[in-house]
């Protein structure tokens, strides 16, 4: 007779047990969990809950859904009631906690929307183009209305030079005549060594370069030898301008440190992510605010967050880490977060989105891609530069490599440290304010940008046409159409980025460029582009279509090798010969045209140690540590060139054939790669080696050792990925201070700052802590909308049918994020039982990608 009540006694204090677990959620102060729990009366768990939330909503909750009611109260008990907002002093915003039919909190500032409309190319072919031009006589040329904010750009009108879209305030200067003069000297001296280099390698030749097969390879050496002599040049210019110590068109050096950023000169800096590391993203983010904050012109900037992330899991981390770094750095008001529900054009649609939303709100635009850290100095200048320079339309900066362990990293951050300012300089010498823009850590007038800069799909059909994916070239590209300067700020400190881990990694983003640049080299030829643009297409395509060549120069020369050992020589090679051709075989030329090619490849690596020497190398760790770390570093980019040249060879054949592109963020954190990953990607390459190097053996053994570069870095592929994939290893290094950069000795506040908060930041919740948690579900019901009610009923179901979130796929969490009513049932139904909440609280999120399409 007495266990009905003692049952009932078990459900009651079951029910204040889950209340009170849940008050334990809450920031509450002790005076007000007590006022909640005297007023707590239901008996069965459920019903408490629901009074509960109907207490937090102040009476005011709806009976059948109780949760809705309290997210303004969760709301304000985590994160406050008011954020000052910081545009105008003295002014204060709400954080848009209020009573309304849908309680909503501002992620981001009121839409200000202004247009941003791309043009199409038109046609790309100049003959095509010539041959529409003359059908048409100027009688059926429609002129159209000019219109405010943006020119038209008619690929089917006639262009002259006063039709040009030049609206630059400065679209002429004596360094563009300065530049011309100098791209043709680099011209001059690519073309006059290529010559040379070419006609010696004819005298090499068995037949002097007459014999058909010959002649291919000469074609194929040309290209490639001029291809590696740009970069000579370009290198050498670059140790020139260094040595002097001046350069009077550094656009740097042209600035005011001091000088005041004007009220109305306001920059959005713009962090596009796409299912990312979340700690990691928001540490480099916190490091940078804290730093630009200790400038003092913190209210000139605004941070956004601008997600495409697909994944539900990490959905609900940014959320969670954007309102907790915004309550660390008191940053409401000024670090803003969007989702984009419809993630069209990837990247720069993600870019284009802001702009028309929010672009006519401020002067400027700073890009970070998800592992950028840039200092304040380096913000600030960025933005007095542009105030000073009001031809520019785009500033890039030299992002330093650093941050990694991984012993392929720290080899590739040593190289980017000692050899890129090298090249980076002889980039600015020849491009000067006609240079590239490489999508992330660059300041971006706004203005232009959005008048001239947005980017329509390339016309026809195939896997080279339609939405551009390698959009920053083309950007700059444009922007120099318009007149408006492109710099290279080589010389900025301050700026900071991370390198890929291990060479599998690297090569993923490298299929992606690929495809990229051969779509863009399709513009080579589009009305208006300045030939400097043009050369960027080329160099942008040549970076990859080297690769085949290369490979294409091999095999032809094997195949000649074998085609003298096996057959009998031919003597006449030419129609009407009178007189036969002896075949020749001139090692010692060989030997000299290898080591003046070796020269070009290895001297700016030498030039780049003893500028360094010169000048102090104790931040690589001494002089004699960083010539071994050169030799190391020679020796290693020696055995992955071949390997490099045929996973290339294959992005291009599956970029002209079509093959699926999957557009996955790269990691952030210091992966290792596996042996069996390893004899999955360089299996065949290990066999290739192998039976070519025995093949070429077998014919001549004496050329064997001319081929040994090649095919011993194809047979040990796979385990030198392996090993420099290794932490371990790298940290080895460090300790023997070998492939040391001063970051590593004495890293930036910045750069410490972002390892600090990554290591102090535990792992963010995932879509379940969305659900369970009392104050990221409020937070997440904030910021939904229903986008699709019906989706979201059915994950619902879905959840409460299994009890958990078992088997619940990224569109059911994705249509509840965006579905705040069905999440906040859920999450009320996730506390009903200690059993259904354990289940919630024990799933842990997975990896997500962002794809191409």
């Amino acid at each position: 007779m007495n266990a009905q009540p003692a049952s009932s006694e078990k459900v009651v204090q079951q029910a204040r047990l889950m209340c009170r677990r849940y008050l334990d959620r809450l920031p509450l102060a002790q005076a007000q969990r007590a006022e909640f729990e005297a007023r707590l009366h239901g008996a069965e768990p459920e019903q408490a809950l629901a009074d509960l939330h109907n207490l937090l909503a102040g009476g005011d909750a709806t009976p059948s859904n109780p949760a809705y009611g309290s997210i303004m109260k969760r709301l304000q008990l985590a994160y406050g009631r008011r954020a000052p907002d910081r545009r105008e002093p003295g002014n204060v915003r709400h954080l848009d906690i209020e009573r309304r039919k849908q309680a909503r909190m501002q992620f981001t500032p009121p839409i200000n929307r202004s247009s941003m409309v791309p043009v199409p190319w038109g046609t790309l072919n100049p003959l095509q183009r010539w041959m529409e031009q003359r059908r048409r006589s100027k009688t059926d040329w429609v002129p159209r209305k000019p219109q405010p904010q943006r020119q038209a750009w008619p690929a089917d009108a006639p262009v002259t030079a006063d039709r040009e879209r030049d609206d630059a305030p400065h679209p002429r200067g004596q360094w563009r005549l300065i530049g011309t003069i100098r791209r043709f000297m680099l011209l001059a001296l690519m073309l006059a060594q290529t010559v040379v280099a070419t006609w010696f390698m004819s005298q090499v030749l068995p037949y002097q370069g007459k014999a058909f097969s010959e002649m291919a390879l000469l074609a194929l050496f040309a290209l490639l030898f001029c291809w590696v002599s740009a970069g000579f040049w370009t290198a050498l210019a670059g140790f020139l301008v260094l040595a002097r110590g001046k350069d009077r068109f550094a656009i740097a050096s042209h600035v005011d440190p001091a000088a005041a950023i004007p009220p109305e000169a306001r920059t959005a800096i713009v962090m596009p992510i796409c299912n990312e590391d979340v700690a990691r993203v928001m540490a480099g983010l916190r490091a940078t605010y804290e730093s630009l904050a200790r400038t003092g012109d913190l209210k000139r900037f605004d941070f956004f967050l601008l997600s495409d992330s697909s994944g539900g899991d990490v959905r609900a981390a940014e959320l969670s880490a954007w309102a907790e770094l915004c309550k660390a750095v008191d940053g409401f008001g000024r670090i803003f977060y969007r989702h984009r529900k419809r993630r069209v054009k990837r990247k720069s649609g993600n870019i284009d989105d802001f702009c028309r939303r929010w672009g006519s709100d401020y002067r400027y635009m700073i890009v970070l891609d998800a592992d950028s850290v840039m200092s304040g100095d380096c913000l600030t200048r960025l933005v007095r530069l542009m105030e000073a320079h009001p031809g520019a339309g785009i500033i890039q900066t030299l992002p330093v490599a650093a941050g990694r362990d991984t012993l392929y990293a720290r080899i590739q951050q040593f190289a980017s440290r000692v050899y890129g300012p090298l090249f980076t300089a002889g980039l600015h010498y020849w491009q000067l304010g006609e240079s590239h823009y490489w999508g992330h850590n660059a300041i971006l007038r706004l203005e232009p940008l959005m008048r001239h800069c947005a980017l329509s799909p390339l016309p026809g059909r195939g896997s080279l046409a339609g939405e551009i994916l390698s959009h920053d070239f083309v950007e700059a590209a444009l922007m120099r159409r318009a007149g408006w300067g492109v710099w290279i700020a080589y010389d900025l400190p301050g700026s900071y980025e991370e390198m890929p881990p291990n060479l599998l990694d690297e090569l993923k983003r490298d299929r992606r460029w690929c495809h990229g640049n051969l779509m863009n080299f399709r513009l080579l030829t589009a009305r208006g582009m300045h030939p400097v643009h043009r050369a960027v297409f080329i160099t942008g395509v040549m970076a990859y279509l080297s690769a085949p060549l290369w490979a294409l120069f091999l095999a032809l020369s094997t195949g000649m090798l074998a085609l003298h050992t096996l057959t009998v020589p031919e003597y006449f090679v030419e129609p009407r010969q009178l007189f036969p051709i002896w075949p020749q075989w001139h090692p010692e030329k060989a030997l000299a045209l290898f080591s003046a090619t070796a020269t070009l490849l290895f001297l700016p690596k030498l030039l780049s140690v003893l500028l360094i020497c010169a000048r102090g190398a104790r931040e690589f760790g001494g002089a004699l540590r960083l010539c071994a770390g050169m030799l190391l570093e020679m020796l290693f980019s020696m055995l992955l060139a071949p390997v490099r040249m045929l996973f290339h060879t294959r992005f291009v054949i599956g970029a002209f054939l079509g093959w699926a592109l999957h557009w996955k963020s790269p990691p952030r954190a210091d992966s290792e790669t596996g042996w069996r990953e390893a004899l999955e990607k360089h299996g065949w390459m290990m066999l290739l080696g192998l039976a070519w190097g025995a093949g070429v053996y077998w014919l001549n053994p004496s050329f064997v050792w001319w081929l040994l570069p090649i095919a011993g870095g194809l047979f040990l592929s796979a385990p030198v990925s392996v090993l420099s994939s290794r932490v371990s290893l790298g940290r080895w290094f460090r300790r023997g201070r070998l492939f040391t950069i001063p970051e590593e000795l004495t890293p930036p506040p910045e750069l410490q700052a972002s390892a600090a908060h990554h290591a102090q930041t535990p792992e963010p919740p995932g879509f379940s802590g969305a659900v369970a948690d009392p104050v990221l579900n409020a937070l997440a019901c904030a910021a939904g909308h229903a986008a699709d009610p019906a989706r979201a009923q059915r994950g619902f179901a879905r959840a409460l049918a299994l009890g958990g979130p078992d088997e619940l796929d990224d569109q059911h969490k994705n249509a509840l994020l965006d579905d705040p009513v069905t999440l906040s049932q859920l999450h009320l139904h996730a506390w009903a039982t200690p059993q259904t909440l354990a289940r919630w609280e024990a799933d842990k999120p997975g990896p997500a990608s962002c794809q191409a399409g």
